[in-house]
Order: structure tokens, then C-alpha cells, then sequence
């Protein structure tokens, strides 16, 4: 038996994981959240200096919580840009998230390489704000001296790879944080520099990219580092996802996401082409609607929480009694409606009840994510079974109508954070392979998530209409939205 750790930078925490190289098996944790917001208004700032993360790295490692570990994986936020300069020192802080100040940025670069299927067909991925990509045009425009000072470009788990190995001269990355820049093409494996000197304005040092197995180097005390990733596909990694699965997770938006052999170009922009963890590739659909939905429909009824819309909803039957709700509230992404609201459709004076309303909110919600998958489903990637991620997962209303609504067996893992499971396990099998006891093709063998698993079962024609009402409704409203 050997001994890993996954590291897991999130935007809001650091949190470890030690695990059993054999099994898989957490042996102790720690946690550390990383510095929030000091200007008015609070939040999550959209600059950070790296450094922070590094403090809220050693903060959760405290008390000899790596004592005997063997090797590392790390996981981090994807979309973070850092920039260094020729000697290795940032060029300002990094810029992390959903930035909404690169959205000028993006629709100037979709116009620059000639629209979104050039940008689709050149990199697999269509310029949005988060992109490192969008971050570095928002740089040239608007921190020209920054921009020209920028020699290396760098992601956040790259970065702590490369702090970690005592910041070596060979900097490296991997296929599924490469796949997320907007400057590296799953389909060729290849960096397109020209659409970095597009974006900056002229050339710089990326990441070697490695192979999943491959191990980006060791420390000076023997500690192997592995290849990290980004937090997707880490998370993909520690759920034990295979060609046939598909995770839908529920945040505010919603997202799905599934493992598929080859991949995709999607000229309308809707799929999002990564790579894996594991040499597969990770196409991603995002809806920006999931609980939002829920909680727009809690304070409509003036509950206090999610828990009471879900009971209330449990009262209803499917179908809501005719009453269907399409939940663009904040305008959607698939379909590509930015500018659109949401719409309540069947109202009657037996569907006027608050418990058809809670229903129909769900139901909603989970049709609109129905959709997503009809994108990947209709780009020939096959999803037989569905990781339901995020706590709404948990609420038997979701529960109650999700497999049939999304017509395959639905699994809902008990809540850890399987970004740094899947970082670990990335640790233990290049440890593996540099011991000789690993295919460097096929990541460890470990024991699955422990998961509650739903099947649509008897429920399945009846989960069928409700989605066809929906698709009806969504089709008079919007006719010919996914025709591409």
C-alpha cells in the first residue's frame, strides 16, 4: 500500500485528500478557505494574487497532514489567467472566474478569426468571458504595458505545479486544462500560438503539455508531482466516469458534461470540446438556469428554502397539471437565447395551485437540462447512465421526476469533493507508472463513489410526456431554437 494526496484549489477553498493507492480509500482531510472580497460589496474578486493560494495550500496541509504521502495531484479552478514575466514573477494579479469584463473581449475575438464556427473548428471552443483567451485580448485593450511585460502564460494548477517543484525552468500542463484556454486544440493536441498572438498581440512561453500519466517532476525531497488538471475533469477522474456516463451538476447554472472517444466540433458553439483526464476528451454543454430557477420559484411562493419548494412540489403530480414553466430567466446559453425571458405556459384555474407552480419549476429546470443532453445525444455521444452532482441533487423532488425526465438510471454520489479524489487519483497512477506497476493507459482501479442510484423504471413514458409538453411549448415560443 502507498499513500497520495489530491489537492483541490477551488475559488472559495483548499481542501486535501489522503488516499490509499490501492483502493482509493480517504485516509485524513484538510481544509483551508482561500481570502475573500475586502472592497464594498464583498464576493469573490475577479483579481487574486496566486500567492493566496498558495497560504490557503499550507494552511489545510498543517499538522502533518502529508506525513508518508508519496506523490501529489493537483486540481484547481479552470479559466484562471496568470501571467509572468521573462524572470518568473507575476505581471499582476491573476484573473480568475466568470469575468465580466472580458465580455467586449469575446465578441472582438469571434469577429477577428471570422465567427463563432472558426473559433469552433480552430480550437473546439467558442471565445466567452471566462476563457483565458477572452482575459488576454480584455489585457491588451485595457493594461497594455501588463500585456507587453506578459512572457509566460500560465493556469492555476499549473502555476502550483510549478511552485511546488521549486519553480524548475520546464514548465508543464495538461491535455484537460490545455483544452480549456481557448489556445490549444483537443483535436490536433496542439497549441495554436497565432491565437495567442491575436488575442496579446504578440508571442509568449505556454505549458508543455503531458501526458495524463506522466509526472511533471519531483521535489527535492523525492515528493512526486503528476500532471494536474483542471477541476472538471479532475471531478470526472474521482467519480470513476466511462464512455456511456454523463454528469449533470446543479449549481445557479447548470452544466453537462460526458466522456466520449473522439472530439467535437460544434459550429454552434452550444459544446464546449476538452479533453480529460485520461486521454478521452469531455464534451460540456451549459445551461445558465438550474437552481436559479428553484430559488426564483421560492421567492415567487414565499418559501424560506429550496427544502420547503421541494416538499411543496411533491404535492403536484407529474405534468404539473398542464402548467410548464421554460426557465430562461436570465436569458440561456442552449439554446442560445441571451437576450430572451423566462415563460409560464397552461395556466388554468385547476393549474393556478402553488404545489403545480413548485412542480412545474423543477420539471423546468430538469427539461432544460434534458435539452443539453439531446445536444451531446445528437452529436452521437452515448449517455447511458447520469452522475447528478450539486446539493438540489438531494431533494426528492429532483429525485422524484430526474430519471424519467432524462430517461436513463440516475446516480447521485454522496456528496466529497471528487475533484481532489480524481487528483489523487491522477498521483497514484503516475506513481504507479514511475514504479513500473501501472499502465500508464489506464488511471488505478479504485473503488467507486458510494452513490444512491435511481432507474426510471414504470416512470418512464409518463416522464417522456411531460418532457414532449415541454419540448411543445418551447417550440411555439421558440421555434427552430436548436436548429444549427
Amino acid at each position: 500500500m502507498g499513500i497520495v494526496a489530491g489537492l483541490d484549489s477551488s475559488p472559495e477553498f483548499t481542501r486535501i485528500v489522503v488516499c490509499d493507492t490501492d483502493t482509493g480509500a480517504v485516509l485524513r482531510q484538510g481544509y483551508a478557505p482561500h481570502p475573500m472580497d475586502s472592497s464594498e460589496g464583498g464576493g469573490r474578486p475577479s483579481d487574486v494574487d496566486p500567492q493566496a493560494w498558495l497560504l490557503s495550500l499550507g494552511e489545510a496541509a498543517s499538522g502533518g497532514l502529508l506525513e508518508g504521502v508519496q506523490a501529489i495531484g493537483v486540481s484547481a479552478q479552470q479559466n484562471a489567467l496568470i501571467a509572468l514575466d521573462a524572470q518568473g514573477n507575476t505581471v499582476r494579479p491573476a484573473l480568475v472566474g466568470s469575468d465580466k469584463r472580458a465580455q467586449v473581449a469575446a465578441a472582438d475575438l469571434v469577429d477577428a478569426l471570422g465567427g463563432r464556427q472558426a473559433w469552433a473548428e480552430a480550437v473546439g471552443t467558442v471565445p466567452q468571458a471566462p476563457l483565458p483567451v477572452t482575459k488576454l485580448r480584455w489585457l491588451a485593450k485595457n493594461e497594455p504595458d501588463n500585456a507587453l511585460r506578459a512572457a509566460v502564460l500560465m493556469q492555476a494548477h499549473d502555476w502550483l505545479v510549478w511552485q511546488l517543484l521549486g519553480r524548475p525552468v520546464r514548465r508543464t500542463t495538461d491535455r484537460g486544462g490545455a483544452s480549456g484556454t481557448g489556445y490549444w486544440s483537443a483535436v490536433t493536441g496542439s497549441y495554436r500560438s497565432d491565437l495567442v498572438e491575436l488575442a496579446l498581440g504578440h508571442q509568449v512561453m505556454l505549458p508543455e503539455v503531458i501526458g495524463p500519466s506522466e509526472a511533471a517532476g519531483t521535489t527535492p525531497e523525492g515528493l512526486l508531482i503528476s500532471a494536474g488538471t483542471g477541476e472538471t475533469m479532475a471531478a470526472a477522474l474521482g467519480l470513476g466516469m466511462g464512455l456511456g456516463d454523463a454528469v449533470v451538476s446543479l449549481g445557479a447554472s447548470g452544466s453537462v458534461m460526458a466522456i466520449h472517444p473522439e472530439p467535437l466540433v460544434d459550429p454552434s458553439g452550444m459544446i464546449t470540446s476538452l479533453a480529460d483526464a485520461t486521454g478521452m476528451h469531455l464534451p460540456v454543454v451549459t445551461t445558465l438556469n438550474a437552481v436559479r430557477t428553484l430559488r426564483g420559484a421560492a421567492e415567487l411562493l414565499g418559501l424560506a428554502d429550496l427544502e420547503a419548494l421541494s416538499e411543496l412540489a411533491m404535492k403536484s403530480t407529474p405534468g404539473s397539471h398542464g402548467l410548464v414553466l421554460l426557465p430562461y430567466l436570465e436569458g440561456e446559453r442552449t439554446p442560445s437565447l441571451p437576450h430572451t425571458a423566462g415563460t409560464l405556459a397552461g395556466l388554468r384555474r385547476e393549474s393556478m395551485k402553488p404545489e403545480h407552480l413548485a412542480r412545474a419549476a423543477f420539471e423546468g429546470m430538469l427539461c432544460g437540462l434534458a435539452d443539453a443532453l439531446d445536444v451531446l445525444r445528437g452529436r452521437g455521444v452515448d449517455v447511458r447512465r447520469i452522475f447528478l452532482l450539486g446539493a438540489a441533487a438531494e431533494l426528492p423532488a429532483v429525485q422524484a421526476a430526474a430519471p424519467a425526465l432524462f430517461g436513463v438510471q440516475v446516480v447521485v454520489p454522496q456528496p466529497a469533493d471528487y475533484a481532489a479524489i480524481g487528483a489523487a487519483r491522477q498521483a497514484a497512477w503516475a506513481l504507479g507508472v514511475s514504479q513500473g506497476t501501472l499502465d500508464p493507459r489506464t488511471p488505478p482501479a479504485w473503488q467507486g463513489a458510494v452513490a444512491q442510484v435511481l432507474d426510471p423504471g414504470e416512470d418512464l413514458a409518463v416522464g417522456q410526456a411531460v418532457r414532449q409538453q415541454y419540448v411543445s411549448v418551447r417550440e411555439q415560443t421558440h421555434p427552430g431554437a436548436f436548429r444549427t
